[in-house]
């Protein structure tokens, strides 16, 4: 086994884990893990620390919030509350605001299911792209998160390693080249992969310890 499949190896032993599985997202191709998921990946995208964002997207969840409609049609002042519980309280206001929106745009064009803006996109992934960012509080990052994630369960997506998770490869002293990755993960889920790809890229402790126990 060559340093690079050591260090795939030990990345996923210790960090092969989605942020939607933290979050408590068990994401499967249906409307609302689908709509969790759009959540989630709209805390991640702010600059705030991954840890609170999760804790936020678990927040919304108990709260409630949980599918289109009911954060649509929960008051402002509630999802302001469920926000700061989980500690998401620099953005708690403007990040309110556009939660009500988006979950109004996804009940209205897409009737709530994101399956259909899928559909829409009809298997060419810079559209699925595009028709995310139209979402209010999604923008680049925000729908890179997203595909990397969903990849899983929306094949035509992967392999999805957007500029983050190939910087985590960088850090990792990995291929740069999306092809020569995907051939080192194997059989690994894509999105399992990323995930852990990512955590590299923003924490330097994952990458020197992950270095360390490859040799």
């Amino acid at each position: 086994m060559g340093r690079p499949e050591r260090v795939v190896r030990e990345l996923l032993g210790a960090h092969g884990r989605t942020y939607a599985d933290e979050a408590g997202v068990g994401l499967k191709d249906t409307p609302q893990p689908l709509y969790r998921l759009l959540v989630l990946s709209h805390l991640l995208s702010a600059r705030i620390r991954g840890s609170v964002a999760l804790a936020t997207a678990r927040a919304l969840h108990e709260a409630g919030l949980r599918d289109p409609r009911r954060m649509a049609q929960a008051g402002w002042q509630q999802r302001v509350d469920a926000l700061g519980r989980g500690g998401y309280r620099r953005y708690d206001e403007r990040t309110a605001t556009q939660l009500g929106d988006a979950a109004e745009l996804l009940s209205e064009r897409w009737g709530g299911d994101l399956r259909r803006l899928r559909r829409e996109a009809d298997g060419k992934v810079s559209e699925l792209r595009r028709l995310l960012m139209e979402f209010p509080g999604i923008g680049p990052a925000g729908a890179d998160i997203f595909l990397r994630e969903a990849q899983g369960v929306w094949p035509e997506a992967a392999p999805y390693l957007d500029a983050k998770a190939l910087q985590g490869a960088e850090r990792l002293d990995l291929p740069k080249e999306p092809e020569r990755l995907t051939e080192l993960a194997g059989d690994t889920d894509p999105a399992v992969f990323a995930a852990a790809l990512v955590r590299a890229a923003v924490d330097k402790e994952v990458a020197r310890d992950t270095l360390r126990r490859a040799g």
